[in-house]
C-alpha cells in the first residue's frame, strides 16, 4: 500500500480510530462470532415472540450492534434497507440526546428525515449498552409493524398527500428511561396506530431482544474485559476494511453506469421513475455516484440518503470475496462512498412521502447498483431479481368482526441469475436479498379470510440465459370475506424490467387481474387503491429473475431438464429462444437441428 493509500485509508477509519493491536487469535475468533451470534438470537426472540404474520412468519426483521460512537460492529441478518445504514441512526440519536443518555434507555425510530428510518412503517428500537458508566455499545432491533397510523391500513400507499400522510412519525423519542417505561408516551403512540394490540406486542418482542443483546454483550465483557472485546473488534474492522480494499484494487478502474426504473412514483402514474449510478473504481476506493438520477417526486417512491446509502453498499458487497460474507462491518463501509445531492429521488427533501423506499426506489437503487458493477465485473455478473409484487388488502374478517390486514410476499419471482448458477427459485424480492421467508399457504388461510386456488411457478417467466432467473408465480385467491380494499403500492415491474447481463434477457412484465364473481376481468395496475368485493378472484402472474450470458449458449441438456423435469420452459421456448429442438414424440433433443439453429443465431 503506498503513501497516498495509508492517508486515504486513515482518513476513512477517522479520528481516534487507530489499527488495533493483535490479539489472541482464538479470543478474536471467539468475540467476533459470539457477536454474530448475538444477533442471530435476538432475531429469534423477535420471530418467536412477535404475533403478527409479516414479523413472526415472514420475518421482515433486521438486527445488529454498532459501537459507543454508532460504528457499525456487526450486522449479519436483516433487510439491507433496514440495517445496513443504522449507524446514521444511532448517530443522530447521540446527536439529539446528547449526555442525556443512560443504561436502561430505549429510543425509538421510524422517521426517515428525523431518525432516518428507511420508511415510517419500519419501527426501530435502539438500546444503549454501558459498562462501568461508559457507552460502549449499541444495538438495534428494527420490523415492519402492521400498520403505522397511515391514510390506509397497512403501508405502501401511493398517492400520499405528503409523508405525514403514511403514517405516525416518531423521530428517535426515548420510550424507556433507566429502565422505566414512558407510559404516556407509549400511550400517545399506540394510540395513533390501528392494531394497537398487535403492534404493542411487535414492539414488546423487539425491546426484549435488545435486553437480550445487552445481557449477553455484558456477559462477552465480564468474561474477556472491555478493552479486550474492543480491540478485537478494532482488529475485525481493520481486516475487513484491507480484504474490501483489496477486492476493489483487483477490479479494473474506470467508470460503469447502471440505472433502474419503476414504473411510477403514484402520483403521476405511467410515468417511469429513473436513478442512474456510476460507479468509479479507482485503486482500493468505491465510490457510487447517483447524481444524475431523477428529481424527487410528489409520490410515495423517494429515499432518504441513509436508505440509498444501505441499498448501495449491501449492493457492492454481493460482488467482493464471497469469504467476506460473514465478516462485514464499518471497515467494509470504509473504502465506499455513496453520493447522493439532495432534492433527487435518491435523497428528497421534507416533506417528501417515502412509504415505498424499501420496495420501489430501494430495489431500483439495487439494480442499478448491480448493472454497474457486472459491466466492471462480467465474471461475476448478477442479474436483477423478480420485481416485488405485492399487495395489502384490508378489510373486516367475518369470522372476528376485526379488521385484518393481510400483506404480500407470496408471488414475486426468484431470483436473478448470476455468472456461472441459475437464479434461486421461490426467494423473495431483491430488496430483502432472500431474508423475507415465503409464507405457508394453510397458514394465511387460517389468518385471512381468503382461499388460495392456485399458487405455482409460471412457464417461460425466468429471464432466458446461458444461466436462467429463477422462475416467477402463477397466485390465484378468492375473497372469502366482505368488501375489501387493496393497494398495490408494494409493486413494479408491469412496464419496467429489471435486467439481464451479457446477453442474458431481462425480467417479464407483472400481470395482475381481478375477476368479479360476475366473470368480468379487469387489471389491477400496481400504485393504485382497487375495491374487491365478495366472491372476486385476486389473479397474478409475475416474472422471475434475468438471465446471464445468452440463451442459445445454455447446455441444451440443461433446456431438456427444464422443460421435462423442472417443467419452467415449454417446448416453444426451448426451440424460439434457447435454440433447442425437442421432439415432443420421443422427449429427445434432436441434435442436428439444434446445431443448425445455434449457428444461425451466432451460437455454439
Amino acid at each position: 500500500m503506498g503513501e497516498d493509500s495509508r492517508r486515504a485509508a486513515a482518513a476513512a477509519r477517522g479520528p481516534g480510530k487507530p489499527v488495533a493491536a493483535d490479539v489472541d487469535p482464538l479470543t478474536l475468533s471467539t468475540v467476533w462470532h459470539s457477536l454474530q451470534r448475538i444477533c442471530r438470537e435476538m432475531r429469534r426472540v423477535i420471530e418467536r415472540t412477535a404475533q403478527s404474520y409479516l414479523i413472526s412468519q415472514l420475518k421482515d426483521i433486521s438486527v445488529g450492534i454498532w459501537d459507543g460512537e454508532g460504528n457499525t460492529v456487526a450486522i449479519p441478518v436483516g433487510l439491507p434497507i433496514q440495517f445496513v445504514g443504522a449507524k446514521y441512526s444511532v448517530r443522530y440519536i447521540m446527536n439529539e440526546y446528547g449526555e442525556d443518555i443512560y443504561p436502561g434507555d430505549v429510543f425509538l425510530a421510524n422517521d426517515p428525515y428525523h431518525g432516518y428510518s428507511c420508511h415510517p412503517p419500519d419501527w426501530g428500537y435502539f438500546r444503549p449498552i454501558f459498562h462501568a458508566d461508559r457507552l460502549v455499545f449499541w444495538t438495534l432491533a428494527r420490523a415492519h409493524v402492521e400498520d403505522t397510523g397511515a391514510a390506509f391500513p397497512g403501508a405502501y400507499f401511493s398517492d400520499p398527500y405528503d409523508i405525514h400522510s403514511e403514517g405516525l412519525l416518531i423521530p428517535g423519542v426515548k420510550v424507556i428511561e433507566r429502565g422505566r417505561e414512558q407510559r404516556d408516551i407509549m400511550r400517545l403512540i399506540f394510540n395513533n396506530v390501528r392494531l394497537a394490540e398487535g403492534v404493542r406486542n411487535d414492539s414488546y418482542a423487539m425491546i426484549a431482544a435488545t435486553q437480550l443483546a445487552e445481557n449477553r454483550l455484558l456477559d462477552l465483557i465480564g468474561k474477556y474485559g472491555v478493552e479486550t472485546v474492543h480491540r478485537c473488534v478494532g482488529v475485525m474492522q481493520t481486516r475487513t476494511e484491507q480484504a474490501v480494499r483489496a477486492c476493489i484494487e483487483a477490479m479494473p478502474d474506470g467508470t460503469y453506469c447502471g440505472e433502474s426504473s419503476t414504473d411510477d412514483d403514484g402520483v403521476e402514474l405511467d410515468v417511469p421513475v429513473t436513478v442512474r449510478c456510476d460507479v468509479t473504481v479507482e485503486g482500493e476506493q468505491l465510490t457510487i455516484d447517483f447524481s444524475r438520477s431523477d428529481k424527487q417526486r410528489k409520490g410515495f417512491v423517494n429515499c432518504s440518503y441513509p436508505s440509498t446509502y444501505s441499498c448501495s453498499v449491501a449492493s457492492a458487497i454481493l460482488f467482493l470475496d464471497p469469504a467476506l460474507a460473514e465478516y462485514h462491518n464499518e471497515g467494509t463501509m470504509r473504502p465506499i462512498e455513496v453520493i447522493a445531492p439532495e432534492g433527487l429521488v435518491v435523497n428528497a427533501n421534507y416533506p417528501a412521502p417515502m412509504g415505498g423506499a424499501p420496495v420501489s426506489m430501494g430495489g431500483n437503487i439495487q439494480e442499478a447498483v448491480m448493472m454497474a458493477m457486472s459491466e466492471a465485473l462480467p465474471t461475476r455478473a448478477a442479474a436483477g431479481w423478480g420485481r416485488r409484487y405485492g399487495q395489502y388488502i384490508y378489510g373486516i374478517d367475518p369470522r372476528t368482526g376485526g379488521l385484518y390486514v393481510f400483506p404480500g410476499y407470496h408471488a414475486e419471482g426468484g431470483s436473478g441469475a448470476v455468472y456461472g448458477f441459475d437464479g434461486y427459485q421461490g426467494s423473495a424480492s431483491l430488496g430483502t436479498l432472500g431474508e423475507i421467508a415465503r409464507p405457508n399457504t394453510e397458514d394465511y388461510e387460517i389468518r385471512y379470510p381468503w382461499k388460495v386456488i392456485s399458487r405455482e411457478f409460471r412457464k417461460d417467466s425466468s429471464g432466458a440465459g446461458r444461466w436462467r432467473g429463477g422462475p416467477g408465480f402463477h397466485w390465484e385467491v378468492v375473497n372469502l370475506g366482505g368488501d375489501a380494499g387493496m393497494h398495490t403500492g408494494a409493486g413494479q415491474g408491469e412496464t419496467t424490467y429489471a435486467h439481464g447481463c451479457l446477453g442474458g434477457r431481462p425480467t417479464l412484465p407483472n400481470i395482475c387481474h381481478i375477476v368479479r364473481s360476475d366473470g368480468e376481468k379487469m387489471r389491477a395496475k400496481v400504485h393504485r387503491l382497487h375495491k374487491v368485493f365478495l366472491g372476486d378472484h385476486i389473479v397474478k402472474d409475475t416474472s422471475g429473475g434475468g438471465g446471464v450470458g445468452r440463451p442459445e449458449d445454455r447446455d441444451p441438456q440443461a433446456v431438456w431438464e427444464d422443460v421435462y423435469i423442472n417443467e419452467l420452459v415449454t417446448l416453444e421456448t426451448a426451440r424460439e429462444v434457447y435454440r433447442v429442438v425437442i421432439d415432443p414424440a420421443t422427449r429427445q433433443i434432436d441434435w442436428d437441428r439444434t446445431k443448425t439453429l445455434r449457428a444461425a443465431a451466432g451460437g455454439a
